[in-house]
C-alpha cells in the first residue's frame, strides 16, 4: 500500500493552482491539498493516482483467449460494442477474471489521463499506480459510499458508478442485490485500503518503469511532454504528406494488382474503365463470380485511400474472395465492411491485429462468409 492522491469528482483536464486534491498517506491521517502545494508536499514520494469514477466507464467482458500476450490485442474487438466512445481514443485497464469467466474492465479517455500525468510529472510527482475511486471499495458484496454531495457504488460485482447524493434514493430502489452502505465524511482511508484488489490502470502504454531504485514516469508521457509543441506546429504539414503518400501507394498497389490479373495488358490508360471491360468480357465465363466480387471490392476500396491490399485469394469451390488488408485503424476496416454489406454481399472480418504500421486484418467476401 502506498500514498494515494485523489483527484476531485469534478476535476478539470487542466489542474489550476486552486484545484483541491486529497492526499491519503499509507500511514497516518490525510489532508486536502491545493494543486499549487502538491509539489512541495509530495515531491519524492511514490504515489497512487486515484481517478474519479465520473470520467471512467466500467464493463465486464468475455475474452476469446486467456493467453496474456494476446489479451491486450483482443480487448478493442471485445469492448467496442460495449463502450459509447471510440475505443481508439480510450485507455483500457483489464482486471482479473471473475467467477463467471468474464473480466472487469475500466476505460478512460487516453488524452485526459495523459494530460494529468504530464502535469504531475512536471511538478516532480512520482506516480507508481493508477486506480479509480469506485473500484477501491471493498469487494465484500455490493458497496455504496456516500460522502458530502457525492456517492460511489462498487464491490464484488461488475457495477462501478458515481452519482450525486440527491440521486441515491431513486438509485437505491433499483439496486437488486443487498448492499452495505458507508456514509462517511472522510472516506479516503477506506478507499486507500482497497489498493490490493483494485484494477491498476498502469498497463500497456502507461505501464510504470522502475530504475535507479525509484519509480519513473511512463515513456509515452515523457515523449508527449517533450514533443507537444513540435507536434502541434507540424500537424497540418505531416497530415498532408501522409495522405498524399498513402494515395500514391494505393494507386501503385492497384496498378500492380491489375497487371497481376491481366498480364497481357501492357498499357494502362484508364484503370477503372479497363477493369470494367474485362469484367464484362468474363461475366459469362467460369471467372464471372471472381470478377464480380473483385469489382465490388475495388469499388469499396476506392473510397478507402488509407487502405492497401497485401494479399488476394479466391476460392472457386466456396465462391469467396479473401483479402489481407492493411489499414490505419479498426474504424476504417469496419467502414469497408459496411460498404460491402450495403452492396448486398456477405462479409466476415477476422484475424485482425495491431501492428506498428496500423492494423492488419483478413476479410472474407461472398460465399458462405
Amino acid at each position: 500500500m502506498i500514498d494515494c492522491l485523489f483527484l476531485p469528482a469534478d476535476c478539470a483536464a487542466e489542474l489550476s493552482a486552486e484545484t483541491l486534491l486529497y492526499w491519503q498517506p499509507a500511514n497516518g491521517e490525510g489532508a486536502p491539498l491545493r494543486w499549487a502545494d502538491c509539489a512541495s508536499e509530495l515531491s519524492g514520494r511514490s504515489l497512487a493516482l486515484v481517478l474519479p469514477m465520473a470520467v471512467v466507464s466500467a464493463c465486464a467482458v468475455k475474452l476469446p483467449t486467456v493467453k496474456a500476450r494476446w489479451l491486450r490485442q483482443a480487448l478493442p474487438f471485445a469492448v467496442e460494442e460495449l463502450l459509447a466512445d471510440d475505443v481508439e481514443h480510450l485507455h483500457l485497464g483489464l482486471g482479473e477474471c471473475m467467477v463467471d469467466g468474464r473480466h472487469l474492465l475500466l476505460a478512460v479517455r487516453r488524452s485526459l489521463l495523459q494530460g494529468w500525468l504530464v502535469q504531475l510529472a512536471a511538478q516532480g510527482l512520482q506516480v507508481a499506480a493508477i486506480y479509480v475511486d469506485a473500484d477501491l471499495l471493498p469487494r465484500d458484496g455490493t458497496q455504496v459510499l456516500l460522502h458530502g454531495e457525492h456517492g460511489l457504488l462498487g464491490g464484488a460485482g461488475e457495477l462501478r458508478l458515481a452519482f450525486t447524493r440527491a440521486a441515491w434514493p431513486s438509485l437505491a430502489a433499483s439496486v437488486e442485490e443487498p448492499f452495505e452502505l458507508h456514509e462517511q465524511a472522510c472516506p479516503w482511508p477506506l478507499l486507500a485500503a482497497g489498493q490490493a484488489q483494485a484494477i491498476n490502470l498502469a498497463q500497456g502504454e502507461f505501464a510504470v518503469q522502475q530504475g535507479s531504485g525509484q519509480w519513473r514516469v511512463w515513456r509515452s508521457v515523457a515523449a508527449l511532454a517533450g514533443l507537444w509543441l513540435v507536434l502541434q506546429l507540424g500537424f497540418d504539414l505531416s497530415q498532408s504528406w501522409y495522405l498524399q503518400r498513402q494515395g500514391d501507394h494505393y494507386a501503385a498497389a492497384s496498378q500492380a494488382l491489375y497487371k497481376e490479373l491481366f498480364p497481357a495488358d501492357t498499357r494502362i490508360v484508364n484503370l477503372k474503365a479497363q477493369f470494367a471491360e474485362h469484367l464484362a468480357a468474363d461475366a459469362v465465363s467460369g471467372q464471372g463470380a471472381f470478377f464480380g466480387l473483385l469489382n465490388h471490392a475495388v469499388t469499396a476500396l476506392g473510397d478507402a485511400p488509407n487502405m492497401t491490399v497485401q494479399q488476394l485469394d479466391f476460392s472457386q469451390e466456396r465462391g469467396d474472395l479473401a483479402l489481407q488488408l492493411q489499414a490505419v485503424d479498426f474504424a476504417s476496416l469496419e467502414q469497408l465492411r459496411q460498404r460491402l454489406q450495403q452492396a448486398g454481399l456477405q462479409v466476415q472480418l477476422g484475424s485482425a491485429s495491431r501492428e506498428a504500421q496500423g492494423v492488419s486484418a483478413r476479410m472474407l467476401i461472398g460465399g458462405g462468409a
